[in-house]
């Protein structure tokens, strides 16, 4: 917070508004559930001064030292206006939560007709881009349990399941073992793993499949993100040849990270490989993203993107291919950037047949 309020004076923010999200976690730790159509504030100026506005609901839940607790009778918009105006915010620029509702927004913007409201990720991933080590520490273990699910669900019968049932026994092992799913996972066989970002459906996995398993755990607010893709039966000559140029490709990709170099490099690292084998116009997304509180924030991994790698900066790295009617291959492991590349997660990156 310390940290955030220098931001806030350097570049003459006024102060913010931040309700629920993974910005709010990381600034003070709070985590409310289940909010929803309840307004929930934390209200902060540039001076240090806050105030959180509540839903009564959350009395012996939250502890705020300057709180407002209000009740379903009460009009919270004009608590609000009152915490404005004694904090000083009522012109000048004001920094909002992206992800607020925009049924808050238009309410808060009546509020504010003399302010210019700006994207808190303007400032906020500027700090949470680069981890330090206690982070660090909180995303190994997210990925140590996704090596584990992987192995887990690898070890069971997975011919004549449907992918939406192992997509679900994916979900229940990470529960058992973290606070939840980063993201709903993806179990894409057959020709359906030509489409990356497949919903699990109810065909069965078949003898021959190619599968490919994404998902992550979230631990203690922290994001993993893992894929592999896996051979089932007798797998198709075509798509090992594939599964090689993917896996060289990711290992390229890995190899050249290190502090000093731009993200786009990292991009190039794998798409001129794949490129090279004939595959490039089925690599057709981004190489990876930045990894954090949220699955998907800052340093994009792709080919425009100029950012300048620095340590404790984590992401992705997930080049795949992907042909119609086919099927299609993508390997993906999360790196830190320490004085080179490291991994955070280890499952076996070679073909598995089962």
């Amino acid at each position: 917070m310390e940290k955030f309020l220098g931001f806030l004076r350097e570049y003459d923010y006024e102060g913010a508004l931040i309700t629920p999200s993974s910005n709010l976690y990381y600034l003070t730790g709070m985590a409310p559930q289940a909010t929803e159509e309840r307004l929930f504030l934390l209200v902060v100026n540039k001076e240090g001064e806050s105030v959180l506005i509540a839903p009564k609901l959350y009395e012996n839940e939250v502890e705020w030292e300057n709180s407002v607790f209000w009740n379903d009778e009460e009009n919270p918009y004009e608590i609000l206006e009152r915490v404005l105006t004694s904090l000083n915010l009522k012109s000048g620029k004001i920094l909002v939560e992206d992800t607020m509702r925009a049924s808050f927004l238009i309410q808060i913007e009546r509020l504010l007709e003399d302010c210019t409201l700006h994207p808190l990720s303007g400032i906020t991933r500027e700090l949470r881009m680069r981890k330090d080590e206690k982070e660090l520490s909180l995303m190994k273990k997210a990925a140590e349990i996704a090596d584990k699910v992987f192995y887990e669900i690898i070890s069971r019968e997975l011919i004549g399941k449907g992918e939406k049932q192992v997509a679900l026994e994916i979900e229940f092992l990470i529960r058992e073992l973290a606070d939840g799913v980063s993201f709903s996972p993806i179990v894409a066989s057959g020709k359906n793993a030509a489409n990356p970002h497949h919903m699990p459906g109810n065909r069965e996995i078949r003898p021959g499949d190619f599968v490919i398993l994404d998902f992550g755990a979230r631990y203690k607010g922290y994001c993993s993100d893992i894929t592999r893709t896996i051979a089932v039966g007798h797998p198709n000559e075509k798509l090992k040849e594939i599964y090689e140029v993917v896996k060289e490709a990711q290992e390229r990709a890995f190899q050249s990270v290190r502090e000093g170099i731009k993200a786009k490099e990292v991009d190039k690292a794998a798409r001129e490989y794949i490129s090279e084998k004939g595959y490039g116009e089925y690599f057709i997304h981004r190489t990876g993203h930045g990894l954090g509180l949220e699955v998907h924030e800052e340093p994009y991994i792709s080919q425009t993107n100029e950012r300048i790698l620095e340590r404790g900066m984590t992401f992705t790295i997930e080049p795949g291919i992907y042909i119609p009617n086919i099927g299609g291959v993508r390997i993906e492991d999360d790196v830190v950037v320490k004085k080179k590349g490291k991994r955070l997660t280890n499952a076996e990156r070679e073909l598995i047949i089962l």
